[in-house]
């Protein structure tokens, strides 16, 4: 089989599970992003060298609590300031971990990570991020899939225009030192095509108010620029682990981290601006 039927193959099963998990139950949904979770835990212990073990434990744990608070019956297990408090207390420490992962992408003397770093990272890097992907289709009216597939449409929509536009007309390098195939005419082609698509997914698949369409702009141009930098920051772990893909689980394509190194990024920007959101509201 050659490399662009397998691929293709692979990318359509991903596509095809994600899309269908996320619609099917609320169960299916955590269940598959459970397990995302865990494999991009090992894929992660295995860019920085730590022992698998303790890190495994650690997720399936938080993934758990998580998933406890969530669902439970105000009064039963936790009151619902409780899970408010939880929700903001995973948000600031995950920003605080982005803005030290900013730093690890800029850093040109960072050839190693030390011992304390690779945890934290793993903690506010991996773990927590997709604890708030799971967080991100729930809103006042329950859960509502197509928040998350919306985002994933303009993830790969920006991706995929950033890749034609940059090889169109590509000049400029926009961090070659870390991703010498990236341009600052495929960045800005991307996210210029993720505003056009936001546009139409508001006012056509989650119908929102043609007043409120500036909302889903604003998702898009937040998954233009995070979604690039979550990208070029896993980029930079694998060059510092000398390794070309995070892993070998989807052919073609690499490992989990490979293909969700840009949502672990943008959902926390989203998450965050939806609390600015509801506070300005």
């Amino acid at each position: 089989m050659n490399e662009t039927l397998k691929r293709s193959i692979s990318g359509a099963v991903y596509i095809v599970l994600l899309i269908a998990s996320i619609l099917y139950s609320t169960d299916s949904f955590f269940i598959l992003f459970g397990v995302f979770l865990l494999i991009a835990t090992f894929e992660f212990c295995n860019l920085v060298q730590i022992n698998k073990i303790i890190p495994i434990v650690l997720a399936a744990s938080f993934f758990s609590l998580f998933y406890m608070i969530s669902f439970a019956k105000e009064g039963l297990l936790f009151d619902l300031r409780f899970s408010k408090n939880f929700d903001l207390s995973v948000l600031f420490f995950t920003l605080f971990v982005f803005i030290k992962c900013i730093h690890f992408l800029f850093d040109n003397k960072a050839v190693k990570i030390d011992s304390f770093s690779k945890y934290v990272y793993l903690l506010g890097y991996i773990i927590l991020p997709f604890i708030i992907i799971t967080k991100i289709p729930f809103g006042k009216d329950g859960y509502n899939p197509k928040i998350l597939i919306s985002i994933f449409i303009l993830i790969w929509t920006n991706d995929t225009f950033a890749y034609i536009v940059g090889k169109s007309i590509g000049r400029t390098k926009l961090f070659e030192r870390i991703s010498p195939k990236k341009t600052i005419e495929g960045f800005f082609g991307g996210v210029v095509f993720a505003v056009v698509v936001s546009y139409v997914i508001a006012k056509y698949y989650i119908e929102i108010a043609e007043s409120n369409i500036y909302i889903w702009i604003i998702i898009a141009i937040i998954v233009g620029f995070f979604g690039t930098v979550g990208d070029l920051i896993e980029s930079k772990f694998k060059r510092v682990a000398g390794v070309k893909d995070s892993g070998k689980i989807m052919p073609g394509h690499g490992g989990v981290l490979d293909r969700l190194d840009s949502v672990i990024f943008v959902a926390p920007i989203v998450f965050l601006f939806y609390q600015i959101l509801n506070y300005v509201s």
